[in-house]
């Protein structure tokens, strides 16, 4: 069993900044890549930005040079510094990882979910 739990979304005006975190916990030996996805309301969802275990990390277009993805030390936590926002930015945004037990892969799991609102 393996639990994600993503915090710091909420409202800013566009130009603003926000920071979401995302926790890891549970059964895991090592988690390889994580990411975070944004779905908007009447879309599909997006993969907005990844980053390997190894620290390489890419972007949506859309993103790119307004976002950063980053690891913690402990590589269970993953987070996504936001800045310069768009109200296009809107959406609820999940954190997902592959996770690995002792036995191998054992999934790539996702967050709840966490509102990101940004008006103009």
């Amino acid at each position: 069993q393996v639990q994600l739990v993503e915090s710091g979304g909420g409202s800013v005006q566009a130009g603003g900044s926000l920071r979401l975190s995302c926790a890891a916990s549970g059964i895991i030996f090592s988690i390889d890549s994580m990411g975070w996805h944004r779905q908007a309301a009447g879309k599909q969802r997006e993969l907005v930005a990844h980053i390997t275990r190894g620290g390489s990390t890419s972007y949506v277009d859309s993103v790119k040079g307004r976002f950063t993805i980053s690891r913690g030390t402990a590589k269970n936590t993953v987070y996504l510094q936001m800045d310069s926002l768009k109200p296009e930015d809107t959406a609820v945004y999940y954190c997902a990882a592959d996770v690995y037990t002792v036995a191998g892969r054992s999934g790539y799991y996702w967050g709840q979910g966490t509102q990101v609102t940004v008006s103009s």
